[in-house]
C-alpha cells in the first residue's frame, strides 16, 4: 500500500467537503451542523489553490483519497492553527490519521521561529487521542453548550516548539 500527501490543486472542487462529509457520516448531525462551513473551506482553497497547497494537503492510499488535513498560519510566529483534519470512515483506525498529522506537524515545524502548534477539537471523537500520540498537550477544556452538544466538550491542544 503506498501511502502519499498530494497538493490539493491536484484535485477537483468538492473533494474537501466530499471527505470531510464521508469522515463525519458516523452521525448525520454532523453535516447538518457543519455541512455549510465545509461547503465554504472546500469553496476558499479552491479559490486560492496557492493557499490551499501551502497549507494543506489530501492523504492517498493507493491512489484513492482518503483524508486531508489544513492548518492556518496568520498569527505566526506566536502559532499555527491546524484546521480541518479527516481520515474517510473506511480507513480510520488503521494508523493514516496519525501519518497525516506527523506529516503536518512536520511541515509546520519547518516554520523559522514558530513558537507553537494549537488545534481544538471535541471530546467525543477518536481525534484527542490522534493529537496526544503525535505530542499535543491538553491546555483546555470547556463544556459545549452550544446546539451541537452532541460533540461533547471543547478540547484545546497544544504543542511548544
Amino acid at each position: 500500500m503506498s501511502l502519499r500527501f498530494e497538493k490539493i490543486s491536484l484535485f477537483d472542487r468538492g473533494i474537501l467537503y466530499k471527505l470531510l462529509t464521508d469522515a463525519y457520516s458516523f452521525d448525520n448531525r454532523w453535516e447538518k451542523y457543519c455541512g455549510q462551513d465545509w461547503k465554504e473551506f472546500d469553496d476558499f482553497f479552491f479559490d486560492n489553490l496557492d493557499i490551499a497547497d501551502r497549507y494543506g494537503f489530501i492523504t492517498v492510499l493507493d491512489n484513492e483519497p482518503i483524508g486531508h488535513i489544513s492548518w492556518d498560519p496568520r498569527k505566526m510566529p506566536k502559532y499555527v492553527e491546524i484546521g480541518h483534519n479527516c481520515i474517510i470512515s473506511r480507513h480510520k483506525r488503521k494508523g493514516y490519521g496519525k501519518r497525516q498529522l506527523q506529516e503536518a506537524v512536520s511541515r509546520i515545524r519547518q516554520y523559522e521561529g514558530l513558537k507553537k502548534i494549537i488545534v481544538g477539537t471535541n471530546s467525543n471523537l477518536i481525534a484527542p487521542y490522534n493529537y496526544e500520540s503525535v505530542g499535543f498537550k491538553l491546555k483546555q477544556r470547556r463544556e459545549n453548550q452550544s446546539t451541537a452538544d452532541f460533540s461533547g466538550d471543547y478540547l484545546y491542544y497544544e504543542i511548544i516548539l
